[in-house]
């Protein structure tokens, strides 16, 4: 027994000298040190040796076992070792090609706008004013002239937190209490952007939170025909000189009179597309006079001062100006969507 453990491990050796590539030293592996191996077998028939056989035969067995496997690691490293000098040697690197370009990211489009809009309101001489998107059910609606259980809740689906009297902001419009809280008596203009929750079903033309931004200005002798005319220029910088705007009449709680501003539709140059519906106008803000309840409830006396409000969104310009259809897509995180802006 002990000659043919000597025998298996020289025909093992010479046999793995010969295994040039590694499905012929797994093969090689299998064949010697597998679970069918001879010399495994040798060992499982060691109880039917005679007792004073038993100890050499076990202990070669043994030794030609981590002969085997030592030699068999070794083949391994030699071969990974040859693999990675052809490698080397038959695919040369260039050092003086370029780099491959790492793909850059890129400003989301409702903040392109939203930069946009910013800069053109900064140009005109209005300052940002940041406020909280956590608000009180005072600030959100009692202080802008919307007492409770007013019908004009019913144009806001609110979420109200498990705080009594603690929602999130259904618009930026309570911001305007504050920056007038803070700086009351002086004049002021400020925009006012930020993210407005309402709970409302999701749709292509719905969401639940979405960007907003607020514009105010007071002074001693503000009339709605400074309104007018800064809602104008400003279209004219956003939508280019030759854009036509018109104004209609409407309500808001906080603002009177109230009116909404349209835009002559870019995409048809007002003679009707599926865009505008047909009518070749596009609705982008709403504005109007400040209420003397507000002005008052921001620390401004009505009888001495004036000013004029605006709201706009962001998403709802880029849809317009993009033809976007479903508002979803801004929240989605798609890159197919979003690496076209």
């Amino acid at each position: 027994m002990l000659g043919r453990l000597d025998q298996i491990e020289r025909e093992a050796l010479a046999a793995l000298e010969k295994a040039r590539d590694q499905e012929a030293l797994q093969a090689w592996k299998v064949k010697y040190l597998g679970r069918s191996a001879e010399i495994g077998a040798i060992m499982e028939g060691l109880r039917e040796l005679p007792k004073e056989q038993r100890p050499a035969v076990g202990r070669r067995a043994n030794e030609v076992k981590r002969a085997l496997e030592a030699a068999y690691e070794a083949r391994l490293e030699a071969l990974r070792q040859a693999v990675v000098a052809r490698s080397l040697e038959q695919e040369r690197l260039d050092v003086t090609l370029p780099g491959r370009p790492l793909p850059r990211g890129r400003v989301h489009p409702a903040n392109q706008t939203l930069r946009q809009i910013l800069a053109i309101w900064a140009e005109m001489g209005f300052q940002v004013y940041r406020s909280r998107e956590v608000e009180t059910d005072a600030y959100n609606f009692e202080l802008l002239n919307i007492p409770a259980h007013h019908p004009a809740r019913d144009m806001w689906d609110t979420f109200y937190t498990t705080r009594e009297g603690v929602l999130l902001r259904t618009h930026t419009s309570p911001g305007q209490i504050h920056v007038m809280r803070e700086r009351a008596p002086e004049p002021l203009r400020v925009v006012l952007p930020g993210m407005c929750y309402r709970y409302e079903q999701i749709t292509a033309r719905s969401e639940i939170q979405f960007n907003q931004v607020e514009g105010l200005a007071i002074g001693s002798r503000i009339t709605f025909a400074d309104l007018k005319g800064t809602l104008i220029a400003f279209a004219k910088r956003m939508f280019g000189q030759q854009v036509r705007t018109r104004f209609r009449a409407s309500h808001f709680p906080f603002t009177e009179p109230s009116a909404e501003m349209d835009v002559e539709c870019f995409v048809c140059g007002g003679e009707g597309c599926s865009v505008c519906k047909r009518t070749g106008w596009l609705e982008i803000l709403g504005c109007g006079m400040v209420h003397p309840v507000v002005l008052q409830n921001g620390g401004y006396d009505p009888a001495r001062f004036s000013g004029f409000a605006f709201g706009m969104g962001p998403e709802r310009i880029t849809m317009l100006k993009h033809r976007i259809e479903d508002i979803r897509y801004f929240w989605a995180n798609d890159l197919r969507f979003l690496e076209q802006f």
